[in-house]
């Protein structure tokens, strides 16, 4: 499955990029091709372009706070989750866009 994500904690330092860290070990071990943005402190870092969404089977947007421009989003399957549990349960949110 390729899969595209966005992290983003309420103060965009450690959560932001211990969420983006867990979803890729995880999607990989599993098999799965994924590429996570980060919208933190430093702005947003490994934008997806607009293919990168185009070609991903679905979107996890692991947030806790308000996604930049997340009508990119709206032609692809896509979960909403806590940025603590893209962190405590990656392989359950990637299980949730599978299901």
């Amino acid at each position: 499955m390729r899969i595209v994500a966005v992290t983003a904690c309420a103060t965009g330092i450690a959560h932001t990029y211990m969420a983006a860290e867990q979803l890729e070990k995880t999607a990989k071990s599993l098999g799965h091709h994924i590429k996570v943005e980060t919208q933190g402190a430093m702005g947003i870092e490994n934008e997806l372009s607009e293919k990168d969404i185009s070609q991903a089977e679905g979107a996890i947007l692991a947030t806790d706070i308000e996604v930049e421009r997340a009508e990119r989003f709206q032609k692809i399957k896509t979960v909403r989750v806590p940025v603590q549990e893209a962190i405590k349960d990656p392989k359950g949110v990637i299980a949730k866009l599978q299901g």
